[in-house]
């Protein structure tokens, strides 16, 4: 177990990590923290590690990009004085491109993505775990899979430059995904719903177990 006894995690990202989490932080009892893979960590920490009192805090934000999650790094992210910083980013940066294609100033493309990436590293003095967008498609050559394919290299890439541990989520899911039609885990194979939440959660407690 990478944690010490006390510390503090921030997770950042958007409604992935989000998951109807309290405002306006989430942290506290029940669903302070959220319905998703965070309630189920800090589950997990709670009932395998009651000694380390660690402190879970979700920041994620529905909808938010990498850039709109640079915008607010300083105020919702560093200033809660983080000992880990778990970032989760890059859905909306895809998907903006596909179902808002008349709308291109909200587009985040590769370049930018990994100078977000970069930028929110930069500011951070915590340490961080990174963790890769994903689209639960199997089918590879799907135009959304083949493009979050992509971010998800570029999350491994600077990840890997920084030393950076970085858990490929696209990965996690592979294996479930050769028994289950992607909508039974999740309608529109973003969001995880509990099945995929667990799934996060479990990589999630692997990485710090190593």
């Amino acid at each position: 177990m990478i944690l010490k006894k006390g510390q503090k995690i921030v997770f950042a990202g958007d409604s992935v990590t989000d998951d109807g989490r309290k405002r306006p932080i989430g942290e506290g009892l029940w669903e302070g923290v959220g319905k998703g893979f965070v309630r189920m960590i800090d589950t997990f920490l709670t009932v395998d590690y009651p000694e380390l009192f660690i402190h879970c805090v979700n920041m994620g934000e529905s909808g938010n990009t990498s850039r709109d999650l640079l915008a607010r790094w300083d105020k919702d992210v560093l200033e809660r004085n983080p000992d880990w910083v778990v970032l989760c980013i890059g859905f909306n940066d895809v998907w903006r491109q596909y179902d808002s294609p008349t709308q291109q100033d909200c587009w985040v493309m590769p370049e930018e993505y990994r100078n977000n990436l970069n930028a929110m590293a930069d500011k951070t003095t915590a340490k961080m775990i990174w963790m890769t967008p994903y689209y639960l498609e199997p089918n590879e050559n799907d135009p959304m899979r083949k493009r979050m394919d992509e971010y998800g290299a570029i999350c491994k890439e600077e990840a890997a430059k920084r030393g950076i541990p970085c858990i490929d989520l696209q990965e996690t899911f592979a294996e479930i995904l050769k028994y289950r039609y992607p909508a039974y885990i999740t309608w529109d194979r973003v969001h995880p719903g509990w099945t995929g939440s667990l799934i996060i959660a479990r990589a999630f407690m692997k990485e710090l177990e190593k």
